[in-house]
């Protein structure tokens, strides 16, 4: 699957062994604890580093991070904040300083103390470290008020600070290991398994035991956790076959029936969205993108149900916005702005002076042929030429980010809302290169982040209207995310994460 999660790369798909395999009764209780014996899980992408300061993630790397590490917050099953380490929090008038107050008495696996000053550490080791969120605590102050009080001040408010303490910034590495070459192998956090390096592979198996001194134990469910790498399409559906598992990242929602077929329950959400990225808005390297008339051709030139079907096999829903449902910047009716119409899409661009057409540089790259096929085709029929380069493999993302196309296919994640707008919108954002700026959009990100909540809300229900309005993307559909589970396990999917909560899944029996 092809996607950007706090960093791009482009992935290669290769095969890996499957390594260990689901217990027979999994729904019995093990050991003492009354626990099911041992939850066996697929994932598509190992860990680079269990160093949160290097290689920290979540999306589909977050259950390595997850059962290890506390966040200082959480995300319950419907997407909403919970207290976790942190058992309160609250802003100052102007939103500059987040006051935290800290869970008293938990410890770290090596034994020292989770406290103030351990989650000050923890916090300027992500923020200073490299990985890929990292920049996302840049410039944010810590300081420790006392042993349960830590505060995090900035300069100016920031809207994404709760989620983002959810999620990978928010992971919580015991101090004693920041300067341990093993701990981007072997992880010492308060978190709820411990890893049991002895009988992991690096890349491939990674087994963990339940913490027998973790401050939630009743938000465990399984005495053992074991976690396999499979990139493979073809091999995750042969685990699901086997039963070598009981639960599965299904990064093909091509193989859902062969899944269904074994007998698997499907949950999903909708965290991507597929579409072009429309870049050079100023037309400074396609002039014609710059006029408005252009981008809202290209947007009529899609049919997105026909596109949804083909590429997706119909798991996802057509779009024409970048906020996903779950923001309050939403609208379904902006979902209608751009019926597909040749005919129409062809006489704007003959308003905008291109009667003729034009070509248009674009990137391809041999793993989406299909869908680089299917929209110059689509873009043909209004008279819009594609001609495309390969940039070879790895410099996908690189060329484009560097810019050197005007516009181009991608797949990219819906972020809550000011984390998207920073991702995308913004005129700093990773994903606007061209650093292309409108002053109306200008004033509706300064709004929502200095406005009242009634202002901000108002203001991102505004941004989306004109970002839509004015063509700055054409997506086409929302990809279904999908996990499959077995007959033994129940698991609640939530629609925050390309990744189940390691407290989500629980034994059926």
């Amino acid at each position: 699957m092809f996607r950007w999660k706090a960093t791009a790369a482009l992935t290669v798909v290769a095969a890996l062994a499957l390594a260990g395999c689901a217990g027979t009764d999994e729904g019995s209780g093990g050991g003492d604890s009354g626990r099911a014996d041992r939850l066996t899980l697929t994932a598509i992408a190992a860990p680079t580093s269990y160093d949160i300061g290097q290689g920290a993630e979540w999306g589909n790397r977050s259950p390595f991070f997850q059962a290890v590490f506390d966040t200082l917050l959480s995300k319950d099953s419907s997407g909403e904040t919970q207290p976790w380490l942190a058992t309160e929090w609250s802003y100052n008038d102007d939103n500059t300083v987040l006051t935290l107050t800290l869970r008293e008495g938990v410890k770290f696996t090596d034994g020292t103390d989770l406290d103030a000053a351990a989650v000050v550490s923890s916090l300027e080791h992500f923020r200073d470290g490299t990985a890929p969120q990292a920049a996302t605590l840049a410039g944010k102050e810590f300081a420790a008020v006392d042993a349960t009080t830590v505060t995090i001040t900035q300069e100016a408010p920031d809207p994404s600070l709760i989620n983002l303490l959810s999620i990978a910034p928010g992971l919580i590495q015991a101090p004693s290991t920041f300067d341990d070459p093993d701990a981007a192998t072997d992880p010492i956090g308060s978190g709820a398994y411990i890893l049991d390096t002895a009988s992991s592979v690096t890349g491939t198996t990674y087994n963990y035991t339940a913490n027998p001194d973790y401050w939630n134990a009743d938000a465990v469910k399984y005495d053992n956790l074991t976690i396999n790498v499979l990139e493979d399409v073809t091999a995750t559906v042969n685990a699901v076959r086997a039963g070598e598992a009981n639960g599965a990242k299904i990064a093909d929602n091509n193989t859902i029936s062969e899944v269904e077929g074994a007998g698997w329950t499907i949950e999903s959400n909708e965290l991507d969205f597929q579409g072009l990225l429309l870049l050079d808005r100023a037309g400074t390297m396609a002039p014609e993108l710059a006029d408005v008339k252009v981008r809202q051709a290209i947007n009529m030139a899609f049919d997105r149900e026909a596109l949804l079907a083909s590429l997706q096999s119909g798991y996802g829903t057509v779009t024409e916005q970048v906020f996903p449902e779950t923001s309050v910047a939403y609208d379904a009716a902006l979902d209608t702005t751009y019926p597909y119409d040749p005919d129409a899409a062809k006489d704007l661009l003959a308003e905008a002076g291109y009667p003729d057409g034009f070509t248009l540089n674009m990137m391809s790259t041999p793993a989406f042929q299909t869908t680089f096929d299917l929209v110059a085709q689509q873009l043909s029929d209004i008279g819009i030429t594609v001609n495309y380069t390969d940039p070879g493999t790895g410099n996908f993302i690189t060329d484009m980010l560097a810019p050197k196309y005007p516009a181009t296919w991608m797949a990219l994640e819906q972020n809550p809302d000011w984390q998207l707008i920073n991702f995308m919108v913004g005129p700093d954002a990773t994903f606007n290169p061209f650093t292309y700026q409108d002053p109306t959009v200008d004033g509706y990100i300064q709004t929502v982040q200095f406005g009242t909540p009634e202002e901000s809300d108002q203001a991102l229900k505004d941004l989306n209207k004109y970002l839509v309005d004015q063509a700055w993307f054409a997506p086409f559909f929302r990809v279904q995310g999908t996990f499959a589970t077995d007959a033994n396990t129940n698991l609640e999917f939530w629609p925050t994460n390309a990744y189940p909560s390691i407290f989500d899944f629980s034994p059926k029996n």
